[in-house]
């Protein structure tokens, strides 16, 4: 379920950062982003989603290690399609929100694959776990041309295993496959 957190940060730094003439920076727009986990468990799919995701993103024309993203997602804000499965979720059987209340995204690298389509390389940070991710995304604008003065929607997806991140419990029933989706909008950062 932690590898949910990974997509959500590598969604964030999809965007074409080479269709800007200058760097552009952007706010995680929080009431406008969501994340969702899925997997299988007990013969059927389970889901979970994450909300009040801050954080920035900066694109950086031509320069794929120059573009950067953070992203910061609370635990508590977890919401899964029960209770007992919210409670479990937060509790020391997986995320432990009591000792790790966020889960961090830090983006490396964003390559451009043509046609709106980026492959994201950062780190995910979970409870006491830092692994390295990749992320498919897509990026667009209101308007459908990036201008750097608009808002950016980032719709991406992966898959984590849930195991690399000490999050192992019930393994016999609860598929160590998490697929995340990600949908953020981003606002360009107002000028003071």
């Amino acid at each position: 379920m932690t590898r949910i957190m990974p997509v959500i940060a590598l969604g964030f730094l999809i965007t074409p950062f080479s269709l800007y003439a200058s760097p552009a920076s952007y706010s995680i727009n929080t009431q406008k982003t969501t994340i969702a986990l899925a997997w299988h468990a007990f013969g059927g799919t389970s889901e979970a989603s994450l909300e009040k995701v801050t954080g920035n993103i900066t694109l950086d024309t031509g320069n794929e290690r120059g573009d950067r993203i953070d992203v910061t997602i609370p635990v508590d804000t977890l919401k899964a399609s029960n209770t007992l499965l919210t409670y479990q979720m937060k509790s020391h059987l997986f995320f432990d929100a009591a000792h790790y209340p966020n889960i961090a995204f830090t983006s490396s690298r964003v390559v451009a694959l043509g046609k709106g389509h980026f492959r994201v390389f950062g780190t995910l940070a979970v409870k006491n776990v830092t692994r390295p991710v990749i992320l498919d995304a897509s990026l667009k604008s209101q308007h459908g041309e990036l201008s750097g003065a608009e808002n950016i929607f980032l719709h991406a997806s992966t898959a984590i295993s849930r195991s690399a991140f000490n999050m192992d419990s019930f393994a016999a029933l609860v598929d160590d496959t998490v697929t995340i989706t990600i949908e953020i909008q981003a606002r360009p950062h107002q000028a003071v």
